[in-house]
């Protein structure tokens, strides 16, 4: 029999929930749906988060429901002991928060404080992550990437875009009663997974 702490391993299902593989793989309808975290090690991985924080994200609480999944997702990252590089879209120009810093708590009061104004420089955000996604990956080529955008997608138009290499979700933020729809083509164009972000509650 075993007991206490020399019983036999447990399996990775009984680990915490990892949301955004839970994500990606569409709104979890049944327990079975939910990924979990195995207990056992990976290899380094990083998250790259591009947060759409411009004045239209004010409306209808957007960017309060964003800062909500955030938060999971920071969490989900601390636990998986990912890396975390945060890229803020607002003003005239996207913004660096952090490049590959270890995921943790601290980042709570980042969240919090987030706030929205000006512009909407998405499409300059996204280019400047696939350029240092490309640059990583060659100092890093074994770790594992991942990138999550959260957006209302209210822009003029959307150009052409590129794909990232490695899984992309678009989090769809948009929350207006008469909505523009466009994050599902920013997603289209990027080849990302969409969701909207009332489908995941």
């Amino acid at each position: 029999m075993n007991g206490g702490r020399s019983g036999a391993p447990r399996s990775g299902i009984e680990g915490s929930i990892a949301w955004l593989p839970t994500l990606l793989g569409g709104r979890p309808k049944k327990r079975e749906d939910l990924v979990r975290q195995p207990r056992t090690r990976r290899p380094q991985s990083l998250w790259l988060v591009i947060v759409d924080a411009s004045a239209s994200t004010r409306r209808n609480q957007a960017l309060s429901h964003a800062k909500g999944l955030l938060a999971h997702v920071f969490d989900d990252a601390y636990r998986q002991r990912a890396r975390l590089a945060l890229l803020t879209a607002c003003g005239g120009n996207a913004r660096w928060q952090h490049q590959g810093l270890k995921a943790g708590k601290a980042l709570q009061p980042w969240v919090d404080a987030l706030g929205a104004g000006g512009g909407t420089p998405l499409f300059d955000a996204i280019g400047q992550a696939g350029q240092w996604l490309a640059q990583r990956h060659k100092r890093y080529p074994a770790e594992s990437q991942r990138v999550l955008i959260l957006t209302d997608g209210r822009v003029k138009q959307v150009p052409s875009l590129e794909a990232f290499d490695c899984p992309s979700l678009l989090i769809d933020i948009e929350r207006a009663p008469i909505r523009l729809g466009r994050a599902a083509e920013i997603a289209r164009q990027l080849n990302a997974e969409y969701r909207h972000i009332d489908t995941l509650k």
